[in-house]
């Protein structure tokens, strides 16, 4: 199988060929489907070597991973069942108990459960800080620091750190840098090219694109990742050869399909933008946009996740989303379909008062994840949406 694409070549080259068999097997023009738990046990080097589906190196799990390290332009990667999953298996293999974790206060809120559990459970030191600049994380670090956890984008207020700032500070003080993509995807930011040690995905999102997959990424070097890897063959942590044929199959189009995402949220942010019963718009991609700069500096692309607060309160944001004809209310994003939820009921159900505060999340506050419908559809659904 082909490790890498050579750097030459384009992303949808590299989305294409990367991680497929050569020469293809049986003269298959696609990855074939390994249905198979077990494998000839030959001489193995060590207990991860063993040809064992749990022990994730069959091929498709190979296949998939080498793909998506290509187009992370990482050296390695993992999937697991999900992205919470992997989000929990890169910070328990790299903090022990009294160790400490800095993470940015407009993390997921899937993952601020899953630091708090962590630190009642396992004794890990969790901290939560905004980070403008340098000086936020040098105020913020302690003597038991070890990780610096961020977000691309973060959900859903679509806020951008200084991520190279936050990187260069990770590598000076000897820290483990971990980011979540899963916004921007690799079609608009590879943080790996920024220094990051360990890039994160819910790939139920964009990579797969077809909402019709849950798992989850971990991209890196070559000994971070095998790391990993030792830890989930130790736990029983692997995704299904099935799951991993799906995504493989959604990786191929995924620089495709995130391009016209990104136009299709840039009309509608602006249609918004402009309209007299929106309160205010979350979109990188807008001039007037606090993030706006630092998404020019870092991002190829805005994204294709906007936000937006209507006037009027919860029951109108509600009424609002009914009113759509074309956008389905569900949870969950980065499919080919257009989905709106209010995240105070989705991404962040479940989390306090204070906590909602820290991520600037509000009870009449609409996330919009833009498909690849016609993007003038989708806004003249918003707007009858939004007029009625």
């Amino acid at each position: 199988m082909d490790d890498k694409v050579s750097k030459k070549e384009g992303m949808r080259t590299t989305a294409v060929h990367a991680g497929e068999p050569r020469p293809p097997i049986d003269d298959a023009i696609v990855m074939p489907l390994y249905q198979s738990a077990t494998y000839k046990l030959g001489e193995p080097d060590s207990f991860d070597d063993i040809r064992y589906i749990r022990l994730n190196n069959t091929p498709n799990q190979r296949s998939v991973t080498a793909k998506l390290a290509a187009l992370e332009n990482a050296e390695a990667a993992v999937v697991t069942p999900s992205g919470t999953a992997a989000v929990s298996m890169a910070l328990l293999t790299n903090l022990r108990p009294g160790e400490h974790i800095l993470a940015h206060t407009g993390v997921y809120g899937g993952t601020r459960k899953i630091l708090d559990d962590m630190a009642e459970r396992h004794g890990i030191l969790v901290s939560y800080t905004k980070i403008e600049s340098r000086d936020d994380l040098e105020e913020a670090r302690r003597e038991e620091t070890r990780v610096v956890l961020v977000e691309s984008m973060t959900n859903p207020i679509l806020d951008i750190v200084p991520l190279d700032e936050v990187a260069a500070f990770c590598k000076d003080h000897g820290l483990v840098s971990m980011i979540d993509n899963t916004f921007a995807t690799p079609v608009n930011l590879r943080p790996i090219e920024l220094g990051f040690d360990l890039v994160i995905h819910s790939a139920s999102k964009y990579l797969n694109g077809h909402s019709d997959v849950v798992a989850g990424v971990v991209a890196g070097s070559k000994k971070k990742i095998e790391t990993l890897r030792h830890r989930l063959n130790l736990l029983g942590i692997c995704l299904d050869p099935h799951s991993c044929f799906l995504l493989q199959r959604g990786l191929k189009t995924l620089p495709v399909r995130v391009p016209v995402q990104n136009a299709g949220a840039t009309l509608i942010a602006r249609m918004l933008r402009e309209h007299p019963k929106v309160q205010r718009v979350y979109y990188p991609g807008l001039p007037n946009d606090p993030n706006h700069e630092r998404a020019k500096r870092f991002l190829s692309g805005f994204g294709a996740m906007v936000t937006f607060i209507p006037r009027g309160g919860p029951e109108i944001s509600e009424r609002v989303m009914q009113g759509l004809s074309l956008a389905q209310i569900a949870p969950s994003l980065g499919g080919i379909e257009t989905l709106v939820c209010r995240p105070v009921t989705t991404s962040h159900a479940g989390l306090g008062p204070e906590a909602l505060a820290e991520s600037g999340v509000t009870a009449d506050m609409i996330r919009l994840s833009v498909g690849i419908e016609d993007p003038e559809d989708l806004a003249a659904d918003m707007l009858r949406a939004l007029e009625a």
